[in-house]
């Protein structure tokens, strides 16, 4: 059956959970202008617009999924097929407004701690309580549409009776039936789930002679499609990472959940980068679904992910194959981890003398110390989350500053990572100075930023650690920085 051929699950599964092409543009565009501050004004005053836009298309998707329910008659047919119809349509809306704003995105993180505060999380799915009324007399802000009148009826089926009785995920619900655990967890009213339902139409983009998967490999692909709370459409708008059932087995302890990533960019709010989100809102009496134009494919490991993006990471490639760390890197015997990935841009604002030096017989000691420094082993460090080393405690970060010393392969040099967080806007600063211009790449085995500079190691003066703030390097410079970590060689004196 077609629709067991899911994945040649290498090289297919990068490509659907790495940034595009686009991505990348955005942020090569925003590190060439770094230093202009002039538009930032229209960015701020675009951005309430935008999410107000954005929040009231998900709030006008929610109402009328809502009203449809007195409507029922057979099943939730008619629920799911108006949500998938009227969200598709209100979609397009999003993405001309926000490719209206996408110069000023990327500032608006940049400047998350100057912005008011996006409000709280929407609440759980209805049937938990009443709806939220405001106070007597209290007007809505002037740039929200006035809320939709309440209605008496509720939702009466699980998400999974909802999935199969949708003729838009019939080739999803099959693959579902193919597992009783699976059915149970979504049909079970002990807990609320939140389900990322493929369109059938997400299965045609499946190349036709692509290997058929396990049963293994089927069971974890659906289980990366849910998440095991309600995240409504404004909770995954305010939301970077999120965790699913699947189980990460190279990830912390081996017990903690792979996660997902969400973007708000050109082509709307997708999860993975490429699956877009094209139906919002559907509530069941268990939680909530959103449909997806894409499959979902649990993420590659890191290093397959830096190999499949050439034209980002060369630079970065032949500097771990160089320096025998790709080898090591390239196993499976740790526990999660952290990669700051510097793209070829970052290398290329290193200058070519620094480069050349690096990248030559005698700088490659210089060049393997100073990835090391880049790599965190075991800890897990994502924009709103932290699977420590060894541990199955998982540090969700709220709104305000969260700090932490993570350790490197640099022995006895720690990265002092700083996360902002206000609403939905998240930065990353590290040691003080260097920002990541991409967070989030999600890997199997952890997760990868992308810094808009490349890190270098704090020089030790009179037992004092002197951190790099930007100043102009020079290969004497880089190579007092990095001497301690390095073995010289006869050749060397």
């Amino acid at each position: 059956m077609k629709v067991y051929h899911l994945v040649p699950l290498a090289a297919l599964s990068a490509a659907i959970v790495v940034p595009t092409e686009q991505v990348f543009g955005e942020l090569a565009i925003e590190d060439r202008h770094s230093g202009a501050k002039d538009w930032f004004n229209e960015a701020n005053s675009a951005k309430d617009h935008l999410l107000s836009e954005v929040e009231d298309i998900f709030e006008e998707s929610s109402n009328k999924v809502k009203s449809a329910w007195s409507h029922i008659s057979e099943s939730a047919k008619s629920v799911v097929h108006s949500a998938y119809e009227q969200t598709s349509k209100n979609y397009k809306n999003v993405e001309t407004e926000i490719k209206q704003t996408t110069d000023a995105f990327s500032e608006w993180i940049e400047s998350a701690g100057s912005l008011a505060s996006l409000g709280e999380h929407e609440g759980p799915p209805p049937h938990h309580g009443p709806p939220h009324h405001p106070p007597p007399g209290h007007k809505p802000p002037c740039h929200r549409k006035p809320h939709h009148p309440g209605h008496p009826h509720g939702p009466n089926l699980t998400v999974y009776q909802l999935i199969a009785g949708s003729e838009y995920t019939t080739t999803f619900t099959k693959l579902i039936d193919e597992y009783p655990e699976l059915v149970a967890t979504l049909n079970s009213t002990k807990a609320n789930v939140t389900v990322f339902a493929p369109t059938n139409k997400a299965f045609e983009k499946i190349p036709e002679k692509a290997p058929k998967p396990s049963k293994e490999q089927l069971l974890a692909i659906l289980q990366y499609h849910v998440l095991p709370e309600a995240y409504s459409a404004i909770r995954v708008l305010h939301t970077h990472t999120a965790p699913t059932l699947l189980v990460g087995e190279h990830l912390g302890s081996g017990s903690d959940l792979q996660r997902l990533t969400f973007r708000l960019g050109l082509r709307g709010l997708t999860v993975n980068w490429q699956s877009r989100i094209v139906a919002v809102n559907i509530f069941g009496t268990n939680g909530v679904i959103h449909g997806v134009d894409s499959i979902i494919l649990p993420p590659p490991p890191g290093l397959k992910i830096i190999e499949f993006l050439p034209g980002e990471f060369s630079t970065l490639e032949l500097g771990l194959a160089k320096t025998g760390l790709l080898e090591k890197l390239n196993t499976t015997d740790h526990n999660g981890g952290t990669l700051f990935a510097p793209n070829n841009w970052a290398f290329k604002k290193l200058g070519p003398r620094i480069n050349a030096f690096l990248f030559s017989e005698h700088g490659a000691k210089y060049l393997k110390a100073l990835l090391e420094y880049h790599v965190v082993p075991d800890h897990t460090l994502y924009s709103d989350a932290y699977y420590k080393a060894d541990s199955s405690k998982v540090d969700d970060m709220e709104v305000g500053h969260f700090h932490v010393d993570l350790p490197t392969l640099l022995e006895d040099r720690t990265l002092s990572v700083d996360v902002g967080r206000l609403g939905g806007f998240i930065t990353i600063r590290i040691n003080a100075f260097t920002t990541v211009g991409l967070q989030d790449i999600v890997a199997q085995d952890g997760v990868i930023h992308i810094p808009r500079n490349v890190l270098i190691p704090p020089k030790t003066l009179n037992g004092v650690q002197e951190a790099w703030n930007g100043e102009e390097l020079t290969v004497k410079d880089l190579k007092e920085r990095l001497q301690p970590f390095v073995r010289n060689t006869k050749s060397d004196l």
